[in-house]
């Protein structure tokens, strides 16, 4: 714990339950997880002082934001779909400057387009993945985040980074490269144990078919996996 500490926030994809629990024993307060843009600030947010956080969510609209989740023809929806935010807020862009083409394709009508995927739990916002970052397979879209979540929780995984690699039956497989903690050693026993441990805990259609490991992730230096470069490795396998 760090004396004199009183809050701690956290952006850029969900922490998931371990993450939260892991930040509530060593620092001794909860992390305020938040979601925003460049182009409109900070729009969603938990905040310990009024609602307890739920693992998987950002949290709900902040005052002052409209949010809501637009289908492929950009109409409202109750189901998944991408993150919008309505336009009007004091602290939203008007524009780009002098790119009246990109300006447009941000917007949908009246809401301001976020390449997120997103999907209302109760009033809680629950982020599924950046709109590049989802992966389809079998008609289904998955949310890498909630899978890498999901493996985390085993006792054997330090590091873990979800893709799509291209398949033809399937469009793409759900693949996942996964850093071990000290003292476990990479094998076709421990790959299989890993994906039975997330059937455990995500839907089915989303586990891993398959799981390579590595030594190390690429990784920014804030410390978010760099999924490009995984997705890059995952189609390269395909020779």
């Amino acid at each position: 714990m760090i004396a004199g500490l009183r809050t701690v926030a956290s952006g850029g994809e969900p922490l998931g339950a371990e993450m939260l629990d892991w930040g509530q024993g060593a620092f001794g307060v909860a992390i305020n997880e938040f979601y925003g843009q460049t182009e409109c600030n900070m729009v969603a947010s938990s905040a310990d002082s009024l609602f307890e956080a739920r693992p998987g969510c950002i949290g709900k609209p902040a005052p002052g934001f409209d949010i809501a989740i637009l289908d492929d023809q950009g109409q409202v929806t109750d189901g998944e779909g991408e993150v919008a935010i309505k336009r009007g807020a004091a602290s939203m862009m008007l524009g780009y400057w002098n790119r009246p083409d990109e300006t447009a394709a941000k917007f949908c009508g009246d809401w301001m387009l976020t390449g997120d995927r997103g999907i209302w739990d109760g009033d809680f916002l629950r982020f599924v993945g950046r709109e590049d970052d989802v992966i389809t397979s079998a008609g289904y879209r998955i949310g890498p985040s909630e899978i890498e979540d999901g493996l985390l929780k085993h006792p054997a995984v330090a590091t873990v980074g979800v893709v799509g690699k291209p398949d033809e039956l399937r469009t793409e497989i759900v693949k996942a490269y996964v850093v071990l903690k000290p003292d476990f050693v990479p094998s076709d026993a421990l790959a299989r144990e890993l994906q039975d441990f997330a059937k455990a805990r995500i839907a089915k259609h989303a586990y891993p078919r398959e799981i390579a490991f590595l030594d190390e992730l690429p990784m920014t230096v804030t410390g978010k996996v760099i999924r490009k470069e995984l997705k890059a490795r995952a189609a390269g396998e395909l020779g």
